[in-house]
């Protein structure tokens, strides 16, 4: 077996994610369900294949048993991170995951003691949003003496790929924030203005549930969270989800990169802010999860539910490409 598997290999993500392992030289196999996909996959970029589903703990254990981590790229991850998890506990095989799923994180807490003693770590969302969200809020964090509230802004840009619209059209969790470190309901009317940074002043955000409200929160021990988005292009599409494109073409994602901004307030008042400026989601997703995967490799880990910045820092995002944080 493979030090690392990539499971959910012949998705959007996935694939993008594969061939960049590939690319750089991590020594890898894909997994999946679907034979026919990963066996053409596999025999393009020469690497080994296996097609597994996720029902029963012996088919599970029997692929991750002399495996040493596994990056998840399958979702809906409300479907997939829990069996997966388990069967990395029983295993001894440290999880990786690229979920915005709030449910991977609410998993990964849960299995925090049993990961702990079975010596593997929880890394969900490896890639995305956790990612680069986490780095920019350590950033201005750093900078705050005694900070008690974060706001946090993600301006999404460009498409979605169908994969991604699935997961979200399954999400039943409602609108949330962190409010004195607990999970509680916000208004979906509540808008904010932020400044990204981009040369367009300040724009209308709405409240969205990003898993950054549990992250940000175990990183920083901040007690008081909001998560916002500002939506350009045809981010959330209408209509047939099934009838949509894999996901944006690499010239789509080109022309749509993130931004972010981080709002901290201190116990006396005082506002410091950064915003961060990176490629398109898909593309950063795909370019930090292998870096993380990478990192793993090379025994950059720790028992436990962990988070990028727990666990790489908060410079992680200098390691990607036309990535950088300004202070403003």
């Amino acid at each position: 077996m493979s030090a690392l598997l990539i499971y959910g290999a012949t998705g959007y993500t996935g694939r993008m994610v594969s061939e960049h392992a590939k690319t750089i030289g991590l020594d890898f196999a894909i997994a999946g369900r679907t034979e026919s996909k990963l066996k053409d996959m596999a025999s393009r970029l020469n690497v080994p294949y296996y097609a597994f589903d996720l029902h029963g703990t012996a088919i599970l254990d029997s692929n991750l048993k002399d495996t040493f981590a596994i990056l998840n790229c399958a979702g809906p991850y409300m479907q997939t991170a829990k069996p997966l998890m388990e069967a990395c506990i029983r295993n001894g095989t440290h999880y990786l995951d690229i979920s915005a799923e709030v449910a991977s994180y609410q998993q990964a807490q849960q299995y925090d003691d049993a990961a702990k003693e079975g010596g593997i770590m929880l890394l969900p969302g490896c890639g995305g949003s956790v990612a680069m969200l986490g780095c920019l809020a350590s950033h201005v964090i750093s900078q705050v003496k005694n900070p008690q509230t974060i706001d946090i802004a993600l301006h999404v840009a460009g498409s979605m790929s169908r994969g991604s619209a699935i997961s979200a059209s399954n999400m039943k969790v409602g609108c949330l924030q962190l409010i004195d470190g607990n999970l509680v309901e916000q208004d979906t009317s509540t808008t904010a203005d932020f400044d990204f940074d981009d040369g367009n002043g300040s724009v209308a955000s709405f409240p969205v549930t990003l898993p950054d409200l549990l992250t940000i929160s175990k990183s920083s021990n901040i007690a008081n969270v909001r998560t916002f988005a500002h939506v350009s292009g045809t981010s959330f599409p209408t209509g047939e989800i099934e009838l949509l494109p894999d996901g944006p073409t690499a010239a789509e994602r080109d022309a749509a990169p993130y931004h972010a901004v981080a709002v901290v307030t201190s116990e006396d008042g005082i506002i410091r802010r950064a915003a961060l400026h990176t490629l398109n989601g898909y593309t950063f997703t795909c370019l930090a999860s292998v870096e993380a995967a990478r990192r793993v490799l090379e025994n950059e880990t720790r028992k436990g539910f962990q988070t990028p910045v727990m666990i790489f820092g908060k410079d992680f995002v200098n390691a990607i490409p036309m990535t950088r944080i300004i202070d403003f």
